[in-house]
């Protein structure tokens, strides 16, 4: 019997599966392994801890794995696909392929099929392939600069806004009037703004804040829906410039639509990024067809492992 490995290895969790040929054996979630973002000694510790509980349920030892895939952020640098490999390494002997995340999200929505997907996690980036294999990306480029409509980026912009208000308002009113404040604070464990300011200045976890932003803006906080607003309509941008990339000249002549999936915790738990992002969508390119249910990318790596096997047969021969 061959085993295999999927993993998805965000800047938020790490997602493990393990299977046979065609069942989906065990899985597991531990901490951040984006080791762009948390470094190596955590994402290592990340990765064992969810390898190892993934077998756990599956009732293998690691070292009976034949393939692993993982999907992680960054990997167009060998040197971080190289660190992965190796971390990965030291819990498995088996052959190991590290790609991007938005490789295996593509695989897990559409398989060989056409299409977009977009993924709205800690960071963001949508990504394309047509009837013809030809790739194309927009956005993902890093938190710093980059990540449109992310967790991180949504975290980050309700600050922002916070510290505008209060600017705005010339005293600290923002302090006892604001829900998506109070909300902060209690994620933050912040008391004034001054605090606020000195945290957001510390490099800080802007996408432990999504969970607050959410509940302010269901609470009609104003702030905090312009920012889920915002970031609807730059994930919106993002697929369209996917599909305008790779879909030029309109639908190919064997489809009524060109397919779109969601990946991501922004998309599973801002509702109104969701439908924010469908009605600017519709608006940009009719021509899309959304799925509005939450790929989870995990899946996609264990079918890659999967060929992995038949890859290697195909080079022996």
């Amino acid at each position: 019997m061959a085993y295999y490995l999927g993993i998805d290895g965000g800047g938020s969790k790490t997602t493990c599966a393990v299977g046979d040929e065609v069942s989906l054996l065990g899985s597991a979630v531990a901490g951040p392994s984006n080791i762009i973002r948390v470094g190596e000694v955590r994402a290592r510790e990340s990765l064992h801890e969810a390898i190892r509980q993934a077998c756990a349920v599956a009732k293998i030892d690691p070292r009976q794995l034949h393939c692993a895939c993982v999907g992680v952020a960054g990997v167009a640098s060998e040197e971080v696909a190289s660190a992965v490999r190796k971390l990965i390494a030291e819990v498995i002997p088996a052959e190991i392929e590290v790609v991007g995340d938005m490789q295996i999200a593509l695989q897990a929505a559409l398989g060989a099929e056409l299409g977009v997907v977009v993924i709205a996690g800690t960071g963001s980036i949508a990504y394309g392939r047509d009837a013809h294999g030809k790739t194309a990306r927009a956005g993902g480029w890093g938190f710093a600069i980059s990540d449109e409509g992310s967790a991180h980026w949504i975290g980050r912009a309700a600050v922002v806004a916070l510290l505008r208000a209060a600017d705005e308002s010339g005293d600290d009113r923002v302090d006892q009037s604001s829900r998506l404040f109070r909300e902060v604070k209690s994620i933050w464990k912040v008391e004034s703004l001054d605090q606020l300011a000195r945290t957001a200045n510390t490099n800080p976890d802007f996408a432990a804040l999504l969970p607050a932003v959410v509940t302010a803006a269901d609470a009609g906080d104003e702030l905090a829906r312009k920012g889920l607003t915002q970031a609807g309509r730059e994930l919106a941008h993002l697929a369209a410039i996917v599909v305008r990339s790779l879909f030029p000249e309109g639908i190919p002549r064997d489809r009524a639509t060109i397919p779109l999936a969601l990946v991501g915790g922004v998309f599973r738990y801002a509702l109104m990024v969701r439908e924010i992002f469908c009605d600017t969508l519709r608006k940009l390119d009719p021509r899309l067809e959304v799925n509005r249910n939450v790929v989870e990318p995990v899946a996609g790596a264990l079918q890659i492992a999967r060929k992995l096997t038949s890859r290697r047969e195909a080079r022996m021969e």
